[in-house]
C-alpha cells in the first residue's frame, strides 16, 4: 500500500476565507498521495481563488453552480456525493458552518453534504473573535453531534492582525486527519497499537547523552500505517533528531532514557492490544551521572574521561502477557541468526530485522529492506521499500497474529 489515499475519491470543499490559497496545496498533496480530488467552490471562495486554479492541480472538472449543463457529473451535488469516499471543507468559514449546521442546501457544497453518505470533515478558518462566538461553538457542537469530524482550527496571527484560534489546520496535517477518517472502519478497528520510536538518551552529565543513529521515521511509519486501518496508535518517542512531526490523531508521548521508555510503555500498554518495539533502546547507561556539565580540565588531562557503564534491565519482560509483542533487530552481521535468538529471548509474536550495512535501509533514509520472521518458523522477504509499505506489511503480520489469539 503506497498511500492509504491510494484511488480515493474525495470532494473537496472551499469556502470564501483567505485561506483558500491553503486549500489549494491540500489539493495537490491529495492528488499527490493518489486520491482522486473533485474540488466544489463557494461563490465566497471563487472571489480568492478561481476554478482553473483547482482544474489546473485536480485535473478534474471543478464545481461552482448546482446545476451545470456543460458538466459531466450531470446534477453535480447528487453525482459527487454517491461517488465520494470523504467530503471535506477546508476552509470551512461561520458562514458555511451555520448553514450545515441548520441543513441548508442552497449551493453545490451544502447540496453535496446533505446528499452524502460518506463520511464529513471540517476544518474551519475564520477570524478568533469570529470563532470564539457562542453562535459558532454551537454549530460546531451540532456538527461534531451527527458524526461530523472537526480539525482546528489552530492558534496563531490572523490575516487581521489578532493572534488567537482561527488559523486554518496546515495541510499536511489535514491530509493525516483524512486518512484517520477513511481508516476508521479497517481491519485494525478497536484496536490499541502501541509503537516506540527514536533512539534513548542516557545522559552524562547535563549537556551529554548517550545515544544511537536511530532517527525514528520507521516507529513514526508504523503509527501512521495502524491509524489509517483503523487502530488508535500510541507513539512513545524520544525527540528526533529531524523534529519528525507527530503524525495527526496520533497519541505521543516523548520519553528521554531507557528508564522514561520503560514507563510510558508499560503505562500504554495496560490496554493496549499491540506492542511494536520499533526504537533503538540503549543496552547501556552511565553508571553514575554528573549533575554539572563536566569541564575539559576535569576529564584527567591526556589520559581523556573514562565512563563506567552498567546495562540497562530490558523491560519487555514486564509487559502483559494478554499483548502481542513485536520486536525489531537492526543488525550489521548475522541477521537472521541474531533475530531469531531474539524471538526466543524476548517472548515475540515476530520480529522485524533489517541489514543496517545495505544502502537504503540504514538509518536516516525513508527507505528500508527487511525481513519478517515469526515464532513458528515463517518468514517474509521483503524488497528494497518505503517505511510507510514496511509498516502495512508489519500491520498485515499483526492482523494474523490477532486472529490466532
Amino acid at each position: 500500500m503506497k498511500s492509504a489515499l491510494e484511488g480515493k475519491r474525495i470532494v473537496l470543499g472551499v469556502t470564501g476565507s483567505i485561506a483558500c490559497y491553503k486549500a489549494v496545496d491540500l489539493a495537490s498533496k491529495l492528488v499527490q498521495a493518489g486520491a482522486e480530488v473533485n474540488a466544489v467552490l463557494t461563490h465566497g471562495a471563487s472571489q480568492f481563488v478561481t476554478p482553473l486554479t483547482f482544474r489546473s492541480i485536480t485535473h478534474r472538472p471543478v464545481v461552482t453552480d448546482v446545476f451545470d449543463p456543460t458538466s459531466e457529473l450531470a446534477i453535480e451535488h447528487v453525482a459527487l456525493a454517491e461517488r465520494a469516499d470523504a467530503v471535506v471543507i477546508a476552509p470551512a468559514t461561520a458562514h458555511t458552518i451555520a448553514k450545515l449546521a441548520y441543513g441548508m442546501a442552497d449551493d453545490p457544497l451544502t447540496t453535496t453534504v446533505l446528499a452524502t453518505a460518506a463520511p464529513v470533515m471540517v476544518a474551519p478558518a475564520m477570524d478568533a473573535h469570529m470563532y470564539e462566538n457562542a453562535a459558532v461553538k454551537a454549530n460546531l457542537e451540532t456538527l461534531k453531534a451527527r458524526g461530523v469530524t472537526i480539525v482546528g482550527p489552530e492558534r496563531g496571527r490572523l490575516a487581521s492582525g489578532l493572534w488567537g484560534y482561527g488559523r486554518l489546520v496546515e495541510p499536511a496535517t489535514l491530509v493525516g486527519h483524512i486518512c484517520a477518517m477513511l481508516g476508521k472502519k479497517g481491519d485494525l478497528a478497536n484496536r490499541t497499537i502501541v509503537v516506540s520510536a527514536g533512539g534513548t538518551m542516557e545522559p552524562i552529565d547535563p549537556v551529554r547523552v548517550i545515544t544511537n543513529r536511530s532517527s525514528g521515521k520507521m516507529g513514526y511509519a508504523i503509527a501512521e500505517a495502524a491509524r489509517d486501518r483503523g487502530a488508535r496508535a500510541i507513539l512513545v518517542t524520544t525527540p528526533t533528531t529531524n523534529a519528525l512531526p507527530i503524525p495527526a490523531t496520533v497519541e505521543a508521548k516523548v520519553v528521554e532514557s531507557v528508564a522514561q521508555m520503560r514507563d510510558a510503555v508499560l503505562s500504554a500498554c495496560e490496554s493496549a492490544d499491540v506492542l511494536i518495539m520499533a526504537a533503538a533502546v540503549s543496552d547501556f547507561r552511565v553508571a553514575q551521572t554528573s549533575d554539572q556539565k563536566i569541564k575539559k580540565s576535569d576529564m584527567g588531562g591526556e589520559g581523556g574521561l573514562t565512563l563506567h557503564l552498567v546495562e540497562n534491565a530490558d523491560f519487555f519482560p514486564e509487559v502483559p502477557p494478554s499483548v502481542v509483542k513485536v520486536g525489531f533487530a537492526a543488525e550489521s552481521q548475522d541477521l537472521l541468526q541474531n533475530a531469531k535468538k531474539k524471538i526466543r529471548s524476548k517472548g515475540l509474536e515476530f520480529i522485524v530485522a533489517n541489514d543496517i550495512t545495505m544502502e537504503g535501509a540504514g538509518f536516516g533514509v525513508d527507505t528500508n529492506k527487511v525481513t519478517i520472521l515469526d515464532k513458528d518458523g515463517g518468514m517474509l522477504d521483503l524488497p528494497l521499500m518505503t517505511k510507510y509499505e514496511v509498516a502495512h506489511h508489519i500491520m498485515d503480520s499483526v492482523v494474523e497474529a490477532l486472529k490466532k489469539r
